[in-house]
């Protein structure tokens, strides 16, 4: 059995239209057909004069008919008017919503570039193109970063596995011998795998709000201290400067020590790799108001363009693509910070004033309490 077509937008304006027009006809007719001859018998009187009841008769039907004539002429260039109406209503309507129609079809085929531009026909219409346009630059973009983050996947995964296929193969046939050269080629390549499916498993978990945290309350001084400490030999090694920078006048955290070490050891990698030898990273921290903390990593080092920026968060985003793992990160760092800084009830942002001009990263969270007088770090505390 097919099913009932329903009316199309013209059909319901002109029975929307006609059914007001109806109404608006029936009242007037029914007025002057009730209404009308007995005040016209009313005001004969009242001026006087006096038919015979056989003119008055006469005279109340042709008061009565020139009425209804008239309600009728009026009906008849309602009807038409409405007609009209209603028609280019639709015809206005029709062309943006067929518009829509044929990009929604578009988007669900997968041509993720359909748009609709905007025809003026009305606010409420333009809004909706709009609103439209907005949701499919979205998913476009989101099917950008999900291809990229596949072709990303691969290309991680390919050089370790092929590492493993070559020294089994070789191992097999006899070529190599299993020393302890071999077998730490082996787990280098097997922790490389596993870090990177415990980094994916990390902010899968985070993103999707099933990160359990640990909280308690740490002063800020000692996550300050405890990230420059794990980074301090990697920094040596380069040659780069790190300077720890606390004033928050020892405040407290209500956050996961050991995920918010993460997330300022991440900054803080991220940071050296962008950095020269002979540059400089700061890791401060300062109030925020109103009943914050911001924690900032900043840098002199490479910096960020503005098209950077939008993306540096994104999953294995790497603003180098040339860069492999070893040297340029997995690109899923940044990522997991910003998952486990919004799992805690903060934010996580990036700024730069361009490339060659070094970029800064603020972590905001919200402040629990603050310890008691006289346990405050010194404000500015360099770090070797």
């Amino acid at each position: 059995m097919t099913a009932r077509r329903e009316p199309g937008l013209t059909a319901r304006f002109l029975l929307a239209q006609l059914l007001v027009v109806l109404a608006s006809v029936l009242a007037a007719a029914a007025a002057a057909s009730l209404a009308g001859p007995p005040l016209f018998h009313e005001h004969l009187l009242r001026a006087g004069a006096e038919p015979d009841p056989g003119q008055l008769m006469h005279l109340e039907r042709a008061y009565r008919d020139a009425g209804l004539w008239t309600v009728g002429v009026a009906l008849l260039t309602a009807l038409a008017c409405a007609l009209a109406v209603s028609a280019s209503l639709a015809r206005r309507l029709r062309g943006p919503l067929d518009a829509l129609t044929r990009a929604a079809q578009a988007l669900a085929r997968g041509r993720w570039g359909a748009r609709v531009p905007a025809m003026g026909a009305g606010a409420e219409v333009d809004a909706l193109a709009s609103a439209f346009n907005t949701m499919a630059a979205e998913l476009e973009r989101t099917e950008d970063v999900r291809r990229r983050m596949l072709s990303d996947l691969a290309h991680e995964m390919r050089t370790p596995l092929s590492v493993l296929g070559v020294y089994l193969e070789g191992l097999e046939d006899g070529v190599t011998e299993f020393d302890a050269s071999t077998g730490a080629v082996l787990a280098e390549q097997l922790a490389r795998l596993t870090r990177l499916v415990e980094d994916i498993d990390d902010v899968s978990r985070a993103e999707e709000g099933r990160m359990v945290l640990d909280r308690s309350p740490v002063p800020v001084a000692q996550l300050l201290r405890s990230a420059a400490d794990a980074a301090g030999e990697a920094y040596a090694a380069k040659g780069v400067g790190l300077r720890v920078d606390d004033g928050t006048d020892a405040a407290v955290l209500p956050v996961d020590r050991q995920r918010m070490g993460q997330v300022l050891g991440n900054l803080l990698s991220n940071a050296l790799r962008h950095t020269p030898p002979g540059g400089d990273v700061v890791l401060g921290a300062a109030p925020h108001a109103p009943g914050g903390v911001v924690l900032r990593v900043a840098d002199t080092g490479e910096g960020m363009a503005a098209e950077q920026l939008t993306h540096v968060f994104e999953r294995f985003y790497r603003g180098d693509t040339a860069r492999d793992r070893e040297h340029g990160g997995s690109g899923i760092g940044l990522t997991i910070s910003r998952a486990l800084v919004e799992a805690h009830g903060g934010t996580l942002d990036a700024a730069s004033a361009g490339p060659g001009r070094g970029a800064e990263f603020r972590v905001v969270l919200p402040v629990r309490h603050t310890a008691p007088p006289g346990t405050a770090a010194p404000s500015t505390v360099p770090h070797p």
